[in-house]
């Protein structure tokens, strides 16, 4: 059976020694291993392995301009990104940048490992995760800018999304077709609906997280103070998730 090939890229030489022959012992290959995030980004690209561990402190080029290399370059390789850094702003770009795991250090080998498997483990069965694959990217967009789960309109907004992924055309009846449809779910109404939605864009663009909101779309939709209405927010997340390839019936 052939193996899984995975690159390290750690700033600090020693641990990435210690996590590159961890994951040799749990029967990983691995097929990259630098301190140097340009060298690094480039073998990425060059080898394309199954996964990569990189860390945010790089020479060269730092962690998240891999990423941002990896992104642009439409990369399948899925990245756990280990840092330093608690920081939500920061936490925030990485995840937004791509990566599926962040795990702030002091972390183990044995945990990095662990890491590296689940997220290959969830890319072998697509399609018996693709649903849960799908609620989990959403939900990772909503951190990255801002939209606090407490809030009514997280669910809605989620359900919305989804639905726009599920059938792009409900975008063109968003007051008479997704509204409802969500309002039905909920067992609410198609206004409170709107309301709720509206409400969650309008926390995320209050917190002025430009950076996080361009990082995630990938284009510069925060100017100042404006934001999009609610069919304009669905749609760009929606576009988003069908360009990464994510919906109910992949």
């Amino acid at each position: 059976m052939e193996q899984v090939r995975v690159a390290v890229l750690d700033g600090n030489a020693e641990s990435g020694k210690e996590i590159a022959e961890a994951l040799e012992a749990a029967g990983f290959s691995v097929c990259i291993r630098t301190a140097d995030g340009a060298a690094g980004l480039e073998a990425l690209l060059r080898e394309k392995p199954d996964a990569a561990v990189l860390s945010l402190v790089l020479g060269g080029l730092d962690g998240i301009g891999v990423l941002d290399g990896l992104q642009q370059a439409g990369s399948r390789t899925r990245a756990v990104v280990l840092g330093s850094f608690a920081e939500e702003e920061i936490i925030a770009r990485v995840m937004a940048c791509g990566a599926k795991y962040y795990l702030i250090r002091p972390v183990s080998p044995q945990v990095v490992v662990q890491r590296v498997r689940e997220l290959l483990e969830g890319s072998a069965a697509p399609k018996r995760k693709s649903a849960v694959k799908l609620e989990e990217r959403i939900s990772s967009i909503f951190i990255a800018i801002g939209i606090p789960p407490h809030i009514k309109g997280y669910g809605y907004l989620r359900e919305g999304i989804r639905l726009a992924v599920e059938d792009p055309a409900i975008l063109n009846s968003v007051t008479k077709g997704l509204y409802p449809a969500v309002a039905e779910k909920f067992g609410t109404t198609a206004s409170k609906v709107e309301r709720a939605i509206r409400h969650s864009i309008e926390v995320a663009w209050n917190r002025q997280r430009t950076e996080a909101i361009n990082a995630v779309f990938g284009v510069r939709v925060y100017i100042g103070n404006e934001k999009p209405t609610n069919s304009e927010f669905i749609a760009l997340v929606a576009d988003k998730l069908l360009l990464e390839g994510l919906s109910d019936n992949t």
